[in-house]
């Protein structure tokens, strides 16, 4: 058995790593086992939260290339999870709004979300757990105000 250097371990920076590349792999071969990304997955969940919105207002949400949010709401909208209309008072603006079937993916996608979460934070108790879910949301905000 390799023994990570107590180095590395002395590191935060590089345990938030370790653990979010643990956590985004699974997340992404739970994701992949139904045909989606993490990008599907965001975008049904701006539109849950949200609800019908432009097509460039959620890339400015998710902080999406718009190009790549295109490619995203394609794929997605041919898996009739979100339906794609133009303004008819901006034709250049294209409402994007959750599909019931979209509804139904996502909370697929949460509960496979869950699971992967269930599997990471085993060894903590329920406490612990609360505590680092406030920790990293504090961190979250910190550095999305620092974007």
């Amino acid at each position: 058995m390799e023994e990570t250097p107590p180095s590395l371990l002395a590191l935060t920076p590089y345990l938030l790593s370790r653990v979010g590349k643990t956590a985004r792999g699974r997340i992404i071969e739970r994701l992949s086992a139904r045909e989606l990304r993490l990008w599907h997955m965001a975008v049904l969940a701006a539109l849950a939260d949200f609800g019908p919105q432009a097509q460039r207002d959620l890339a400015a949400r998710l902080r999406i290339d718009p190009s790549d949010v295109v490619k995203v709401l394609d794929e997605l909208a041919a898996a009739g999870h979100v339906e794609r209309a133009r303004d008819p008072a901006d034709r250049r603006r294209v409402t994007v709004t959750l599909t019931a079937a979209g509804r139904t993916a996502l909370a697929d996608l949460i509960a496979e979300t869950t699971a992967v979460r269930e599997e990471l934070l085993a060894p903590l108790d329920d406490g612990e757990r609360v505590v680092l879910h406030a920790l990293l949301r504090r961190l979250f905000a910190h550095l999305h105000e620092a974007d």
